[in-house]
């Protein structure tokens, strides 16, 4: 295993970034300034629980986007007779209990063990309003990983260098269900609005490796609203939260102040940890506060298997992400289209998440819908 995040040298900070250049994707390692300031930041506050809370809101022409990866995959079977690991990364129905578990890499630094890129697609002309970063994963597995680092994060922008991210609020961090669970987030506004579309790395997401009945997973997303005159106007709004799925536990969000005409179009976004491909029984569901709640789903997310490992895009082409497994075994950053809930009308929408099977966590929420005018 590399050196973990507690070894990386750091600068002071400007906001919630540190200065410090440690990496160009593609490139050689950054000089190390002399003398290096080697001060760690304090470990972030935690709550086991977070109550889903509005992040983001606003009525504007534009809407929200977002890049997403995983930063942990499959190494070997448990079982001779096991489904492949390149089979369970191409798409098979399998879980991440059943292999041993380690760090997708794709840089070639020796200072980071993990590091993982997905692409932010904005519309050329749009400016960048809200961005935020989510990651989070399980720090118990086959090793056990230090909470202290769960608050700090890398980030490089498209053809920059590595920067790092401290949590701006309270990160969840629950042991439960076998698993030492958290989600981290930060805003990263400035940083995207100066750098604009293009491929973004994340590394040292503190996730373990190895295996356990609970799994090893973990990931991250940048959401990013925008704001473009051409566009539809409509209500965008980003939540967040942290808290287990489970036969007892759900999530219910509820977006009002949300007037929509009849036929309006408008799309989710979900993040979610642990879900597995194959094991049905876990939905997210829309309704308008009258009708009967709609279940939400697309061909690459069953309504009845919502959480089942994927990072996609209904109605359109995924950003690109390196890499690019199909099967992220484990981690959820889907985009589903919200139309079949907005036909009637209306002013608000009732979100839920449930697993009735997996032990799954909940994350984060954004919704961008077509406003009455």
């Amino acid at each position: 295993m590399r050196n973990s995040l507690g070894l990386l040298l750091r600068r002071g900070m400007v906001g919630a970034f540190s200065l410090a250049s440690l990496w160009v994707p593609g490139g050689p390692a950054a000089a190390v300034p002399d003398p290096p300031d080697t001060t760690l930041a304090p470990p972030a506050a935690e709550a086991e629980s977070l109550t889903f809370a509005q992040r983001y809101r606003a009525l504007a022409h534009g809407g929200i986007v977002r890049a997403a990866n995983a930063s942990i995959t499959c190494r070997t079977p448990l079982a001779p007779t096991a489904v492949s690991c390149p089979a369970a990364r191409a798409g098979a129905p399998v879980a991440n209990d059943g292999f041993d578990m380690f760090y997708t890499d794709i840089d070639k630094d020796p200072n980071t063990y993990n590091s993982s890129s997905a692409e932010v697609r904005l519309p050329s002309g749009a400016r960048v309003s809200y961005a935020r970063l989510y990651w989070g994963g399980n720090l118990r597995v086959g090793e056990q990983k230090p909470p202290k680092d769960n608050g700090r994060v890398l980030i490089a922008e498209p053809g920059g260098r590595y920067q790092e991210v401290l949590a701006d609020t309270l990160v969840g961090h629950r042991v439960a269900h076998g698993a030492d669970a958290f989600q981290a987030s930060a805003d990263v506004t400035r940083l995207v609005r100066s750098s604009g579309a293009g491929a973004y790395t994340v590394a040292q997401v503190n996730v373990a490796m190895g295996h356990s009945a609970a799994g090893a997973w973990g990931g991250w997303t940048l959401m990013v609203a925008y704001e473009k005159e051409s566009e539809p106007l409509r209500h965008l709004a980003i939540w967040d939260g942290f808290g287990p799925l489970g036969p007892d536990d759900e999530q219910a969000i509820r977006v009002d102040d949300l007037p929509f005409p009849e036929g309006a179009a408008g799309r989710v976004g979900l993040v979610a940890y642990n879900g597995d491909r194959g094991r049905t029984g876990d939905s997210l569901t829309v309704s308008d506060g009258w009708g009967e709640a709609v279940p939400l789903g697309d061909s690459a997310n069953p309504r009845d298997d919502v959480l089942n490992s994927t990072i996609g895009e209904s109605g359109g082409t995924a950003s690109r992400r390196t890499p690019a497994y199909p099967n992220t075994l484990g981690y959820d950053s889907d985009v589903l289209d919200l139309r079949e809930g907005l036909r009637r009308g209306g002013d608000r929408l009732d979100f839920r998440l449930r697993s009735r099977r997996d032990t799954a966590w909940a994350g984060a929420l954004f919704v961008a819908v077509d406003a009455k005018r």
